[in-house]
C-alpha cells in the first residue's frame, strides 16, 4: 500500500493539515462529515429505524450485564434472540462504510459513520458519543452504562481512552487534512462515573508537517475526570481508499 500513514517522510506530500483559520473552507468542509454525523439529527425513516433497532440492543446488553434472571428466561431470550439473528442471515454487506446505505437514504454521507463503535446510531456497541463544535473545540456528551463498568461504578478505563480517541480524532479533522491515530496518551485524574453525563473537550493544538497534535478533557460535571494528548498523522486521501477496498476483500462474517 503507497504512502503508509506511520512513514511521514516517505513522499512530498501535497494534503497538509493547517489550523482552522488557515485551512481550505472546501476541504474541511469535506472532512467535518464525522461531526455532522454524530449530530445524530434530520435522520432520514431508514437511519431513524436503525437508530430504534439499536437503541433496542443497546437496552438488551445493558440488562444482560447486570442481570439476575433464572435459567430458563436465559435459555428463552437465547432462543428468541437467534430467531432475530437469522433474520439478517442474507442482508449483510462487506463494508461498513456506508455505501449500500447511501443509495437508500438519499446520499446523505454522514451515514458512513452510522456503525461505528462510538458514534454510530446503528451500532450497539456505541454508547453512543453525541458531537458538536463551539469556538473551534470539539464538544462530546455521553452517558456509559453498566455495560461499561470497569471499578465499581466508574467506567472502564479502556472505554475512557476509546472515547478520547474518538473525539481527538473528530478534532484533528479541524486541520482539513486528517489522518490516524499514531499516539494516544491518557491520564486518569479521578474516577469516570457511570450513568452521568460526561463532557468530552478536544482542541487542536498545532500542526508539523503531516503531524496533528491534539488535546482533550473529560468531565462529569465540573470533575476533572481525565486528559489526553493525541499525535495523529495525515494521510494521502489514497491510502483510506486502499484501506476500504482492502476491507471488501475481506469475507463477508
Amino acid at each position: 500500500m503507497a504512502d503508509q500513514p506511520n512513514n511521514p517522510a516517505a513522499e512530498p506530500f501535497d494534503y497538509v493539515p493547517r489550523m482552522p483559520g488557515e485551512s481550505d473552507p472546501a476541504r474541511l468542509a469535506m472532512v467535518m462529515t464525522r461531526l455532522r454525523s454524530a449530530a445524530h439529527t434530520d435522520l432520514s425513516p431508514r437511519r431513524e429505524n436503525l437508530r430504534d433497532l439499536a437503541d433496542t440492543v443497546r437496552l438488551l446488553i445493558g440488562r444482560l450485564a447486570h442481570t439476575d434472571a433464572p435459567d430458563e428466561v436465559i435459555q428463552e431470550a437465547t432462543a428468541r434472540l437467534g430467531a432475530i439473528a437469522d433474520l439478517f442471515a442474507d442482508h449483510g454487506q462487506k463494508s461498513v462504510y456506508g455505501f449500500s446505505e447511501m443509495a437508500t437514504s438519499g446520499g446523505d454521507h454522514a451515514v458512513i459513520f452510522d456503525h461505528s463503535p462510538l458514534i454510530g446510531l446503528a451500532n450497539p456497541l456505541a454508547p453512543p458519543l453525541t458531537l458538536t463544535v463551539e469556538d473551534e473545540v470539539v464538544i462530546a456528551s455521553v452517558t456509559f452504562t453498566q455495560a461499561y463498568e470497569g471499578p465499581p461504578g466508574c467506567v472502564h478505563g479502556g472505554y475512557v481512552a476509546a472515547a478520547f480517541d474518538e473525539v481527538l480524532g473528530a478534532t484533528q479533522s479541524l486541520s482539513g487534512a486528517p489522518g490516524m491515530t499514531g499516539t494516544l496518551t491518557v491520564r486518569y485524574e479521578s474516577p469516570t462515573p457511570l450513568q452521568t453525563e460526561l463532557r468530552f473537550e478536544g482542541r487542536l493544538v498545532g500542526v508539523e508537517r503531516r503531524k496533528i497534535f491534539t488535546e482533550g478533557r473529560c468531565y462529569a460535571g465540573d470533575r476533572l475526570t481525565a486528559t489526553a494528548k493525541g499525535t495523529f498523522i495525515a494521510l494521502n486521501p489514497g491510502t483510506f481508499l486502499d484501506l476500504i477496498a482492502e476491507r471488501a476483500r475481506q469475507p463477508t462474517p
